[in-house]
């Protein structure tokens, strides 16, 4: 019992927000907002030229289209047995499943879209209560930082914190550049 509830708690999601430019029309201020989830996608990997339509990702359903054709003629140009080029059409429709968030995120980067935070939750909704109630605590009037862009909550709490200027990371043994034991 102990075994099922420690997976219950560990299959949390993690989202990216993304915010539409100023310019694109929303009825309200919360359809400005998109979430991504990170992982793997069962729909882009079973029905990727579907799945890229549905999303309208047109620039990577055509690249898609050239990338898999061009391959199998080539595979078909050289003698591949059918079975061959099965496993490679598998294989394009596993890379597409896996890398199918990032894909839409550099669609809506390329759209104008802001990634505005990052934030995770059980599911869709639970990650978007947790973002919108931090975005309006942080929108309140009074607040300082009211026309800030919409805070990006941790993971384990929607409670933004603020950015102090840090100093320069330094990877390796030293804590300081040139510091020695």
């Amino acid at each position: 019992m102990k075994a099922a509830a420690t997976r219950l708690e560990t299959t949390m999601s993690v989202y990216t927000v993304h915010e539409a430019p100023a310019r694109a029309s929303a009825s309200s201020a919360a359809e400005r907002f998109t979430f991504v989830r990170d992982g793997f996608s069962w729909w882009a990997f079973l029905f990727a030229p579907l799945w890229m339509l549905r999303h309208r990702m047109w620039l990577v359903l055509v690249g898609y289209v050239v990338i898999s054709g061009g391959i199998e003629v080539a595979l078909v140009r050289f003698g591949a047995s059918g079975a061959a080029i099965a496993l490679v059409g598998l294989l394009i429709s596993l890379l597409v499943g896996l890398e199918a968030s990032t894909l839409r995120r550099l669609t809506l980067h390329r759209r104008g879209f802001a990634n505005v935070g990052v934030v995770s939750g059980d599911n869709l909704e639970e990650a978007e209560r947790r973002f919108f109630d931090a975005w309006l605590r942080q929108q309140r009037p009074g607040n300082s930082a009211a026309n800030a862009t919409p805070p990006g909550p941790a993971s384990g709490s929607p409670v933004s914190v603020p950015r102090v200027a840090q100093p320069p990371q330094v990877i390796g043994l030293f804590p300081e550049p040139g510091a020695s034991r």
